[in-house]
């Protein structure tokens, strides 16, 4: 079973879309389509199995081992700093990391700006690069109501189509950074299944090119 090439798939709508270009480089795995419970797929012809896993997750498994490659939004990179190799931008699951609030909110200078986020290594890094004093609020969910409370003049936070924030009364501030779904391997994996790995991946590179 060694052989084999081991893949974390985020669960969701970005997990599905990255099995898609999986499947159309040669290495499907048909039993993963199908409506279970189960969490590990194999294809045996193809040497690949699969894995679902939670998206902030998928890099942990393949930094420590558990698989050889992942898909994994560029959030998550930035934010964990995990040691893997970033192979490539898959090109899905495109949004942008952004500051949002009420509308000059970020430029207070009376205080210290009060920034609530589920991202603070990616807030902290963009206000340091600004030379901004900031204190970081890490929440884990319902960002959008921490200005509305004033528990914080603003908020980084993934924004996709910006519906929520104009609904709330919020608007994009400024950009952090764009995000998108990469192709990681594990670094030990890489060099000892490189040949398989960098297969799938000059396969994926000229699928991704075309799009």
């Amino acid at each position: 079973m060694t052989d084999y090439v081991n893949i974390a798939l985020p669960k969701g709508r970005l997990g599905e879309k990255a099995y898609a270009l999986f499947e159309r480089i040669g290495f499907a795995c048909p039993d993963i389509l199908e409506e279970n419970r189960r969490l590990i797929f194999e294809n045996e012809a193809n040497r690949v199995r699969y894995f679902w896993a939670k998206p902030a997750d998928v890099a942990i498994y393949v930094e420590r081992g558990a698989a050889d490659i992942g898909v994994v939004g560029k959030d998550i990179l930035l934010e964990q700093e995990p040691d893997v190799y970033e192979l490539l931008d898959l090109g899905i699951g495109k949004c942008r990391m952004a500051v949002a609030g009420p509308r000059g909110a970020d430029r207070r200078t009376d205080r210290t700006l009060r920034v609530a986020t589920k991202f603070p290594n990616i807030a902290r890094n963009y206000y340091a690069s600004q030379s901004r004093e900031i204190e970081i609020i890490k929440l884990n969910g319902s960002i959008e109501i921490a200005p509305l409370v004033e528990l914080s003049d603003v908020i980084v936070d993934i924004v996709e189509t910006g519906k929520t924030l104009k609904e709330n009364g919020l608007e994009p501030l400024a950009d952090v950074v764009p995000i998108s779904a990469r192709l990681i391997a594990n670094k030990a994996g890489y060099r000892f299944k490189h040949r398989r790995i960098e297969s799938m991946l000059e396969q994926m590179r000229a699928l991704v090119a075309e799009n």
